[in-house]
Formats: structure tokens, C-alpha cells, sequence
């Protein structure tokens, strides 16, 4: 059965005249009389009752017709979304991402991007992993770039890089003149760390350090963006771990302090739809593997 078929049996059963109907699908009477009856052997009962006056619908006609409706519905969905895709992937370009992506990722791959699509519309969405990735699934971005994944079979995911997380203090603090600390020194001292809900990886990250190396800190503040922990760090608020990339971001008032113990590392990841990798994705991903092997990050 093809959708021929049911196009043809919907103008007849809503014409209730095959002259017209034919005309409404620009075929000849002969031909539509051949596919109903075609459509009527395939289903294996009879659709419409005929006589020189006039077609009526049977019981099982009418039956068939509304799931035939719902069937050219469906179909004539799955066509537009096609194309409203396909017209995507051609004029527009819709990026998802975090903060380090602004500074890692964008200075590499947009270059490029515009020298192989000269005419292609680029939006950029500020957006949390989590909606980053909710919208992925939806179609509403093309790409993201967050620091986790989503594992579900429709997306798939490359991990770009894997960077430290660095110690700020204002610089009056007791410890700015001491080359190396030890985590220890952590101990009692107020931080200011990411909130759950806005950087959930991160602050997990760094949670988990204070619990995995028992340390007891005093969270003093819950900052819901990676400037809002420089800026309070810069005015004393606290102490703060934040991701390596922040560092060129920060003022006179803050300094940077290397630990004896390692710190924790966080990773960026770009996640993209299965089903929606062309050459665009293809290329950004060639960029990103480059800049990688090449040691850019």
C-alpha cells in the first residue's frame, strides 16, 4: 500500500464521486477506479459501494477513512519536519553553550565556519548543560557544548578537552605570599563554589573533592556564574575553585595559587543528534580534533 492509495480513496470517499474526484487528483476516472480497487484487494474488504447513481462508504469504508486521514496527517508531518531540518542545516547554524566555550572553543571553529559557509546564519544560545541538552533533543540547537553528556541513544557526544580547576584568593590574603599550599589550608577557610542547578557538573566536582579529601570549608556563597565567583573572590568574599580558562578573566585584586595536591579537572564535551550529523557538524568536529592533537587546549 502507498500513499497514493489513501489519497486517492480520501477524494473519493470525500467526493462520494469518482468524476470529481479524479479531477481533484488530476488523474482519469479509469485509472482512480483501478487504484480503489487495487487499495480494496490489498486491504481485503470492500470500501465503497458503487452504482450508476451514486458511492457510498461502507461501514468498513468509513472505518478506513479516518485512520487513512490520520495516516496522510502523519505522513505529511514527517515531510515538513524533513524539510524544515533540511532548511535549517542549510541557512542556519544554532550553537549551545557554556562560558569556557566562548573563549576555548569559538576563536577556532568560527573562522572556519565562515569561510566554508560564507551565507550560513549562526545563533549562539547561552544556556545550563541541562537545557542545552533538552533543546539538542528537541531540534531547537544543532550543537552543544557542555560538561556532561547525555547518554541516550539519539545523541552522540566527543569529549574536547580536559582542563584543571585553578585556586583564586584576593590577593590580601594571609597565603598570597606562599609559593605552594597544601589542600589542607582549605580547612575552615570561607569559599565561594557554583551553584547546583545553574553548573551542576561543576559544583558535583568540587563537592566531591571536599568530601573525597575531607576537607571542612565553610560554602559562604552559592554563585550562580563563573564571573560572580571572580567578583566576589576580588571584593574577599572567599576562596573559590574555578576552571582553568577564567584565569586570563581575572582582575589585580585576585591571584592564582598552586596547590602541592592536585586539583580536580573538568571536561567540555560537544553533543550533537545522530540522525543530524552533515558536513557542518562534520567540519566543526575536524576542527575541534585538530586544535586538539595540536595542543591548543
Amino acid at each position: 500500500m502507498e500513499l497514493r492509495h489513501l489519497r486517492y480513496f480520501v477524494a473519493v470517499a470525500q467526493e462520494l464521486n469518482f468524476t470529481k474526484a479524479a479531477q481533484r487528483m488530476c488523474t482519469v476516472q479509469p485509472s482512480l477506479s483501478q487504484q480503489i480497487k487495487d487499495l480494496e484487494h490489498e486491504v481485503g474488504v470492500q470500501l465503497l459501494v458503487r452504482s450508476n447513481r451514486k458511492v457510498e462508504l461502507t461501514e468498513a469504508g468509513k472505518s478506513f477513512l479516518k485512520e487513512a486521514l490520520l495516516s496522510l496527517e502523519h505522513a505529511e508531518k514527517a515531510i515538513d519536519d524533513a524539510r524544515k531540518i533540511a532548511n535549517l542545516n542549510k541557512d542556519q547554524l544554532n550553537i549551545g553553550f557554556v562560558p569556557v566555550a566562548e573563549m576555548k572553543i569559538f576563536p577556532y571553529i568560527m573562522p572556519n565556519i565562515r569561510a566554508h559557509f560564507p551565507d550560513i546564519k549562526i545563533n549562539f544560545h547561552s544556556l545550563t548543560d541541562a537545557n542545552q541538552l533538552k533543546a539538542l533533543k528537541k531540534g531547537d540547537i544543532d550543537i552543544a557544548f557542555t560538561r556532561y553528556v547525555d547518554e541516550s541513544d539519539e545523541l552522540e557526544h566527543v569529549q574536547i578537552f580536559s582542563e584543571p580547576l585553578a585556586l583564586i584568593v584576593p590577593k590580601d590574603s594571609p597565603i598570597a605570599d606562599q609559593r605552594h599550599i597544601s589542600i589542607k589550608s582549605f580547612n575552615h577557610q570561607d569559599f565561594v563554589i557554583s551553584d547546583e542547578d545553574a553548573s551542576p557538573q561543576l559544583h558535583k566536582i568540587i563537592t566531591d573533592f571536599f568530601k573525597q579529601s575531607k576537607l571542612d570549608v565553610n560554602v559562604v556563597q552559592h554563585s550562580t556564574n563563573i564571573l560572580l565567583n571572580v567578583n566576589l573572590v576580588g571584593m574577599g568574599v572567599g576562596w573559590s575553585l574555578v576552571p582553568a580558562y577564567v584565569i586570563p578573566l581575572l582582575g589585580d585584586k585576585i591571584i592564582v595559587k598552586n596547590t602541592i595536591e592536585p586539583l580536580p579537572m573538568i571536561d567540555l564535551y560537544a553533543s550533537y543528534r545522530k540522525e543530524q550529523k552533515n558536513e557542518l557538524i562534520e567540519l566543526i568536529l575536524k576542527i575541534l580534533k585538530e586544535q586538539f592533537y595540536m595542543g591548543f587546549f
